[in-house]
């Protein structure tokens, strides 16, 4: 059985988690002190340019190499050791039953076997892991088990972006499962250690915010709409003439005009919120759920000025902004003024660092 790498993997003795966005490049290492608390040792940002990656497909594979290898750089890191995400797009996951008792050896005929049933193309084409999640609730004396599957060049171009920046990639994930594993954290660190709390996690990225409603580290929900963050770029070349690249550039210094905030941002702000309020209008239709505890916002669109306050005045849910860093010691080398505003992006970079302490 060829390996998707994985989300399963053993852990790693020192590991970077490296997040490819549409946008960004995210990187953060993560450590334990000598008492077991978790120390945000590095993180680093670099921009990518629009078009560059396309719906998870890396389209300039040289270019996105060499930021790679200039987060790397900026980072001040000597690790080697990369855990990497695909896409959910990319990535076809199921849930399946087998009998408990199994050997490994056996586990991975009948994986092999049930992923036929699942999976549109040949299992030559194709990178494949699995996980035993535990007991049946329903199904005595079976296992529950996860089956992951993706194309094989899909995983490739993430291994070969790695060894082109000189890295080694010892994990390839899937970026919700990273960015839920980053915040099951957090939900764990709420009242009654998050027990029966339900959150509704949004990212919002360039392109696209992906919506995933999790409690006792279950999904219950996962939805992907299309609308992020450049939506508010073409907003901004409409309204000030700018070039696409002047307009990102703008954006991510503030260095707009006087009437950016009323005339552009706020607006903005407002159809964000309602887009978020229909994702879980659409939630509580389809499913018998009618509330959810906490909204939390991540990504690269998160922080906007007002966005948390506008979207509890419109859903009346508590929506608080992540911090995936939150209870954890921050290195010396870390500008601490300048995480706060930026520590929401890292979500899933965190998560994936995370997995040198997972398995």
């Amino acid at each position: 059985m060829i390996s998707l790498g994985s989300l399963f993997s053993r852990q790693q003795p020192a590991l970077l988690g490296i997040d490819i966005s549409s946008s960004s490049v995210m990187l953060v290492e993560l450590s334990h002190d000598k008492t077991g608390n978790l120390v945000l040792d590095r993180c680093a940002i670099e921009p990518l340019e629009a078009g560059w990656v396309v719906d998870g497909n890396i389209e300039k594979f040289d270019e996105v190499a060499e930021v790679v290898r200039r987060v790397v750089k900026k980072s001040g890191t000597r690790t080697h050791n990369v855990a990497m995400a695909l896409p959910p797009s990319a990535v076809i996951s199921k849930k399946i039953l087998l009998p408990g008792g199994l050997s490994e050896a056996e586990l991975e005929i009948q994986v092999e076997s049930e992923a036929n049933k699942y999976i549109p193309f040949s299992l030559d084409e194709v990178s494949l892991d699995f996980c035993v999640l535990g007991p049946s609730a329903n199904s005595s004396g079976d296992v529950e088990v996860l089956i992951a599957a993706s194309r094989k060049e899909k995983v490739q171009d993430r291994q070969g972006l790695a060894e082109a920046a000189g890295l080694k990639p010892v994990v390839v994930d899937v970026e919700s499962y990273a960015s839920r594993l980053a915040t099951t954290r957090l939900i764990e660190n709420m009242p009654n250690k998050g027990v029966d709390t339900m959150v509704a996690l949004f990212d919002v990225g360039s392109l696209t915010t992906s919506m995933q409603v999790i409690r006792n580290d279950e999904v219950l929900y996962e939805r992907d709409q299309a609308f992020g963050g450049a939506q508010l770029t073409q907003l901004i070349v409409r309204q000030y003439g700018f070039s696409a690249e002047e307009a990102e550039l703008k954006k991510r210094s503030g260095e707009l005009p006087e009437d950016y905030e009323s005339g552009v941002l706020k607006p903005f702000v407002e159809s964000l919120t309602q887009e978020i309020a229909r994702a879980l209008q659409f939630f509580f239709t389809s499913t018998p759920n009618n509330r959810v505890d906490y909204v939390m916002l991540a990504g690269g669109s998160s922080s906007l000025t007002g966005l948390t306050e506008s979207v509890t005045q419109q859903t009346s849910f508590a929506c608080l902004l992540v911090n995936p860093f939150e209870g954890m010691q921050i290195g010396s080398g870390i500008r601490e003024n300048k995480l706060r505003r930026e520590a929401s992006f890292y979500l899933t970079a965190c998560g994936l660092a995370l997995r040198r302490f997972t398995q």
